[in-house]
């Protein structure tokens, strides 16, 4: 397939709002600033930014990096007159770990912390957090749906004991997308947040998830990296005394152990907790573990930058990206312990400010637009959910937006993956971009793998925003599907939450290029229109938006 030239960025945003007057007014020579984003990512990705954890030196170069971008550019900024949005937020960090262990079955089990078990708490009081002697039930997928006549909890009292849950929904395996949980595209009760969620809510000491690689869409590297060292906790209630005291991951050749100890096989009571009408286990074990909780009460920050509108500066479009990493995480073989994030998520960032360069170019459109760098992601949206649930300006005048989130460099492609197609009018706006760009878009290969619930453009759909988020193509211009699964399963294994997520020199950006087009013309024709895109009827969110737009 041929590709499409780089055209002019400024008559594409003319173009696909159908305005030829905009197109004679805004700069011909606007082209995709590739060159910024690989500056940029460069930057965020190094060493000297140690993997912007929230809370570290590394966040404190981040966000001086993009106000010195911003303000080059001649954006303004965007909360009252400061470009930061301040999030409370708890770092705590799990010492001194002891083994977790299983006792009162055929043979006592004992799981290490890191290789075979992964544990912390949200709580946020400090201390020692300890569970012993808790009894054990295996309460299936943990769910609690009410309106799905679905409850793993039924008649249960699980008060001071300790739940184990596993990953995902029941109906993960469907090679369909009908279901009591939507057959293979996970829901939000497959999410381990909503688990952990539950599980609290539930009364439990102490809420256990059994890895699989499958339904968790990675391995126990990325749990074991993800999971240990500094993590950020959102503080609700005083010390968050509602949560359970210890929260975590158990490997799947621990559950299997863990399973036989109690005379029962992992398999048998997976397959049962699929069914309708599932009854938790109480397998007749007690827990133990024990752990000291560093913590540390400090602000976290949004970026927020402002390019006002000319005649509807009160209606607003949003880009957004999260700027955080792991900061240093589990070692590679070489030593390494950077998480340097280059993917995941520098690429998104790196495109925030190269939008900006190109709209500010091609100069204002009528509606504003805000360039939002958000922290936390990475701890489960929590900078998306603050602003979301503050918003610098109301929600009922965000148009809408798009957001990045690890851009792929496997080269150019002949599609775009949409998290979330068919959820709301936005797709309209990316199928005018793509056609000019004789691409397609394409629903996900992996709908298991629940990615619209991993990405803070959620936190924004939950609140009522029509937000669009796509991933580069996996039907690549040269190899194919098989060689996009090909690269995705390399990054995957590889590279993703892990420390060889690096900058590479030899990276191809021309389907980075083509993704950015897309996205600079759907936000544009956002910017420069008049129409409020909606989620379309019958949608979970499509009430949200209503009410929010009416003002209530």
């Amino acid at each position: 397939m041929r590709l499409f030239p780089l055209i002019s960025l400024a008559l594409l945003a003319a173009c696909s709002s159908g305005n030829a007057e905009q197109a004679r007014s805004a700069s011909s020579t606007v082209q995709p600033p590739i060159e910024t984003m690989k500056r940029v990512v460069q930057q965020l990705s190094s060493d000297a930014f140690e993997g912007r954890a929230p809370g570290t030196e590394g966040e404190k170069k981040t966000l001086d990096l993009l106000v010195a971008e911003f303000s080059k550019l001649g954006l303004k900024p965007g909360n009252k007159g400061s470009w930061f949005q301040d999030v409370p937020m708890v770092e705590i960090t799990a010492k001194d770990v002891t083994p977790l262990t299983f006792a009162g079955g055929k043979t006592p089990v004992s799981a290490t912390y890191g290789a075979q078990m992964v544990v912390g708490t949200y709580r946020t009081n400090g201390g020692r957090s300890v569970v012993k002697n808790s009894p054990v039930v295996f309460v299936g997928y943990g769910i609690n749906a009410p309106e799905k006549g679905w409850n793993d909890y039924a008649g249960l009292d699980v008060r001071g004991k300790t739940v184990v849950i596993l990953v995902n929904d029941p109906d993960y395996e469907t090679p369909g997308l009908t279901g009591t949980f939507n057959g293979r595209a996970m829901t939000y009760y497959g999410r381990w947040t909503y688990k952990f969620e539950e599980a609290a809510r539930q009364g439990a000491a102490a809420a256990l998830i059994v890895h699989d690689t499958v339904p968790a869409a990675y391995g126990w590297n990325v749990v074991q990296s993800s999971w240990t060292g500094a993590q950020q906790v959102a503080e609700g209630s005083p010390g968050n005394k509602d949560q359970s005291t210890a929260i975590g991951w158990i490997s799947n050749d621990t559950a299997k152990t863990l399973m036989a100890s109690a005379g029962q096989d992992l398999a048998t009571l997976s397959a049962a907790a699929k069914k309708p009408g599932f009854k938790a286990v109480d397998l007749g074990l007690k827990a133990s573990v024990a752990f000291d909780n560093q913590t540390r009460k400090h602000l976290s920050k949004n970026v927020v930058a402002l390019l006002s509108g000319t005649t509807q500066k009160d209606e607003f479009v949003l880009y957004t990206a999260h700027w955080d990493h792991l900061g240093r995480c589990e070692k590679a073989p070489d030593g390494d312990d950077i998480c340097n994030g280059a993917i995941d998520n520098a690429t998104g960032t790196a495109a925030l400010v190269a939008l900006a360069e190109a709209n500010v170019k091609a100069g204002p459109t009528p509606r504003s637009q805000l360039f939002i760098a958000l922290t936390a992601e990475e701890s489960g949206l929590l900078g998306a959910q603050y602003y979301a649930a503050n918003p610098v300006v109301p929600l009922r005048q965000t148009v809408g937006g798009v957001n990045m989130d690890a851009l792929s460099m496997a080269g150019p492609a002949k599609n775009v993956v949409v998290i979330g197609k068919g959820k709301s009018d936005l797709d309209a706006y990316l199928n005018r971009a793509l056609a000019a760009e004789g691409r397609v878009a394409t629903i996900e290969p992996t709908p298991e793998k629940g990615f619209y619930y991993r990405s803070d453009h959620f936190a924004f759909a939950r609140k009522g925003v029509p937000m669009l988020y796509f991933e580069g193509g996996d039907d690549l211009v040269t190899g194919g599907r098989a060689a996009g699964a090909a690269a995705a399963k390399d990054y995957e294994e590889h590279r993703y939450h892990g420390p060889k997520d690096e900058y590479d020199p030899a990276w191809n950006w021309d389907g980075v290029a083509g993704d950015l087009r897309l996205y600079y013309r759907v936000g544009r024709e956002l910017a420069g229109g008049k129409d409020w895109p909606n989620w379309v009827k019958g949608d979970e969110f499509r009430s949200i938006r209503d009410r929010s737009r009416a003002g209530n």
